[in-house]
C-alpha cells in the first residue's frame, strides 16, 4: 500500500470510529448533565467544598464560580512548582530552574487548558508535580470548558429563566462521570501498547540502534498522556511530546491518541441536540465541524505530501521532523487534529513542515479551534459562529435573526462579535509587540518570513489555548513568559465570560415560533453558510499576517 493510500485509510478509520461513538457518547453526556441524581462520591465533594447541588446560578454567579475555581487552581499550581524541590519524587538537578516567571507561565498554561510548555518536562518537573499538579489540571480545566458549553446550551434550551445550572455540579460531573472513567480505560490500553507508567526517575534503559544503552527518565506517563489527549490539553511528560516512544509507542497508539483528542468534542453536538430537543440541530453543528476538519486535513496531507525541494523530491514527501514509525500522512492527520482542537500535542515537528503545511497549523488555530475544537470550548465557539451566521442571514433578507427560537437582538450580537474579536486582537497585538522589541525579536532562531511565523504561531497558540509550538523561538524569558501567560489568561476567560453573558441573555427570552421567513438552521444550506462565514471572517482577519509569514516563505 502506498503512503498516500495508507494515510487515507488511516483517516477513514478515524472517521468511522468517531461516527460510531457520536450517538452513544453524546447521549451519555446528555444524561450526565441533565440527571437530577447525585452519587455518594459527588455529595461528599459538594459537602467538602460547601456547594449546594440543588441551588442553580444565574450567569453572573456561574461565571464568578468558574473564575474563582480557576484562580485558586492557578495560585496552587504556581506555589506547588516553586516548592517542588522540598517534596518527594522531585528531580535533584533540574536542567531548567523553576523561576517565578516560568512557574507563572506554566500555571496559567495548565489552568487555561493551553498546556504551553517553555521547558523540557522530564528535566524540569518532578513526578509529584506532574501527577498532582499538571495532570489534575488536565482533568478540571477540560471539565470547566465542558461546563461553560453546557451552560450556553441551557441558555438556548430554557425559556423565561434566569438560571443556567450549577457550575460546581457541572464541574464535578464532567470530571467524575465523563473524563475519569474514559481516562482509566484508555490509559490501560496505552500501557498495553507500550506507553510507560512507573515512578522511576532516571533508570529507564533504552537500547539504541547502534547497540549502546541510553538512560531515559521514566514516570507516570500513560495516566498523563491519556488525559492530555482526552481533555484536549496537550502538555507532554517529555519534551518530545507525543513523538516520544514512551508517550506514543506505535502506529496504533498514534491512531488512538488522535481518536481520544477528537472524541468528546465531536460527540458534544449530539448532547447539544438532545438538550435543545432537536437532534437535527446537533447534526448540523457536527456537520460544520466535520466539513471544516476534512477540508483542513485534505490540504495538510496535500501540502506535506508535495515533492518540492531536493530532499522531498528524492524521498517522495516532506519527511523532515517526522517520526519514521508514523510517516508523513499520519503525522499530518495528527497535526491537523491537534491544531483544530485546543490540544497542542505533537507527534512531529511543526517548524519543519512545508511553508504551506505550517500555515495550515496556524490557520486551524485561527479558526477559533471549532472543528471540533477544545473539550467544551469547541462547541460554544461553534454556537457563537452559528449566531453570527444567522445575524448575517437576517441582514440579507431584512428580518430579525433567530436561532433555536431565540431572537438575536443587538445585545446578543454584540456579545457574539466581541467573543470573535478577542483572540485576533490578542494574537496580532502580541505579535506586533514581539516584532517591535529588539530583545524579543532576537529570540527568533530564523530571520525573515519564517521568523515571523515562529512568533505569530506562539501568540496564536497561546491566545487560542492550543499550546503547541512552532519551535525555533526562545520563549523561556521573563518577557515571553509574562506576555504569553497574559495571552492565555485573557484568551481563555474573557471569551468564557462573554459566552455566559450570552447564555444568560438567551435564557431570559421566551420562544419565538418559526415563520415563513425563519432561516432553517438544520439543513445543508445552513451548514455551508456557517462554514463559509467562519472561513471568510478568519481570512479577513489573519490573511495580512499570514501573507508576511508562511505565504511569503512559500512563494520565495
Amino acid at each position: 500500500m502506498s503512503p498516500t493510500a495508507a494515510g487515507i485509510t488511516f483517516l477513514l478509520s478515524l472517521i468511522v470510529a468517531l461516527a460510531a461513538v457520536h450517538v452513544p457518547l453524546g447521549d451519555y453526556m446528555f444524561r450526565v448533565y441533565t440527571s437530577e441524581k447525585h452519587s455518594r462520591a459527588e455529595r461528599l465533594i459538594y459537602k467538602a467544598i460547601g456547594a449546594d447541588p440543588h441551588a442553580e446560578q444565574n450567569w453572573g454567579a456561574y461565571a464568578r464560580s468558574a473564575l474563582a475555581f480557576s484562580a485558586i487552581s492557578l495560585l496552587f499550581l504556581f506555589a506547588f512548582q516553586l516548592v517542588q524541590g522540598l517534596l518527594p519524587l522531585h528531580l535533584n538537578n533540574p536542567a531548567t530552574p523553576m523561576t517565578a516567571d516560568l512557574a507563572w507561565n506554566t500555571a496559567v498554561s495548565f489552568v487555561t487548558n493551553t498546556n504551553w510548555q517553555a521547558y523540557s518536562g522530564e528535566t524540569t518537573q518532578g513526578h509529584l508535580v506532574q501527577m498532582a499538579g499538571l495532570s489534575v489540571q488536565n482533568f478540571v480545566s477540560a471539565a470547566v470548558g465542558m461546563a461553560v458549553a453546557v451552560a450556553l446550551v441551557r441558555g438556548f434550551a430554557r425559556r423565561h429563566a434566569t438560571e443556567l445550572g450549577n457550575f460546581w455540579v457541572d464541574l464535578v460531573r464532567g470530571t467524575i462521570r465523563i473524563l475519569l472513567p474514559l481516562a482509566v480505560i484508555a490509559a490501560v490500553i496505552l500501557i498495553a501498547g507500550g506507553v510507560i507508567q512507573n515512578f522511576h526517575l532516571h533508570d529507564q534503559i533504552a537500547n539504541t540502534l547502534a547497540g549502546a544503552q541510553q538512560t531515559i527518565t521514566g514516570g507516570p506517563v500513560a495516566s498523563q498522556e491519556v488525559i492530555k489527549e482526552l481533555g484536549t490539553n496537550g502538555g507532554g511528560f517529555f519534551n518530545a511530546n507525543s513523538a516520544h516512544p514512551f508517550e506514543n509507542a506505535t502506529a496504533w497508539t498514534n491512531w488512538l491518541e488522535i481518536f481520544l483528542l477528537l472524541v468528546i468534542s465531536f460527540s458534544l453536538p449530539r448532547t447539544f441536540g438532545r438538550m435543545v430537543d432537536s437532534r437535527k440541530q446537533g447534526y448540523a453543528i457536527v456537520a460544520v465541524m466535520a466539513t471544516l476538519a476534512l477540508i483542513s486535513c485534505s490540504l495538510m496531507m496535500l501540502f506535506q505530501g508535495q515533492h518540492h525541494g531536493t530532499v522531498p523530491t528524492a524521498i517522495g514527501s516532506a519527511m523532515e521532523g517526522v517520526e519514521q514509525r508514523f510517516g508523513v500522512a499520519n503525522s499530518a492527520v495528527f497535526a491537523t487534529a491537534t491544531t483544530l482542537t485546543s490540544t497542542g500535542a505533537v507527534d512531529s515537528f511543526h517548524d519543519s513542515y512545508t511553508s504551506l503545511g505550517g500555515m495550515m497549523t496556524m490557520f486551524n488555530m485561527q479558526l477559533g479551534e471549532v472543528a471540533p475544537g477544545g473539550t467544551g470550548s469547541g462547541l460554544y465557539g461553534m454556537l457563537i459562529l452559528a449566531v453570527i451566521t444567522v445575524f448575517v442571514a437576517g441582514l440579507m433578507v431584512g428580518r430579525t435573526p433567530e436561532y433555536l427560537g431565540k431572537k438575536i437582538t443587538p445585545r446578543e450580537i454584540k456579545l457574539a462579535a466581541s467573543y470573535f474579536l478577542v483572540t485576533p486582537l490578542i494574537v496580532l497585538t502580541g505579535t506586533a509587540f514581539a516584532m517591535a522589541l529588539p530583545g524579543e525579536r532576537a529570540a527568533m532562531l530564523n530571520a525573515g518570513p519564517h521568523g515571523l511565523s515562529e512568533v505569530l504561531y506562539a501568540f496564536t497558540s497561546a491566545a487560542n489555548n492550543n499550546g503547541s509550538a512552532f519551535a525555533g523561538l526562545s520563549v523561556n524569558t521573563v518577557w515571553y513568559n509574562t506576555a504569553l501567560g497574559l495571552a492565555m489568561l485573557i484568551g481563555r476567560f474573557l471569551p468564557m465570560i462573554l459566552v455566559l453573558a450570552l447564555a444568560g441573555s438567551l435564557a431570559k427570552q421566551g420562544s419565538t415560533p418559526p415563520s415563513i421567513g425563519t432561516l432553517p438552521t438544520h439543513r445543508p444550506q445552513f451548514v455551508g453558510m456557517v462554514a463559509g462565514v467562519t472561513l471568510i471572517l478568519v481570512a479577513l482577519t489573519f490573511l495580512p499576517a499570514l501573507a508576511l509569514g508562511p505565504l511569503a516563505e512559500g512563494i520565495h
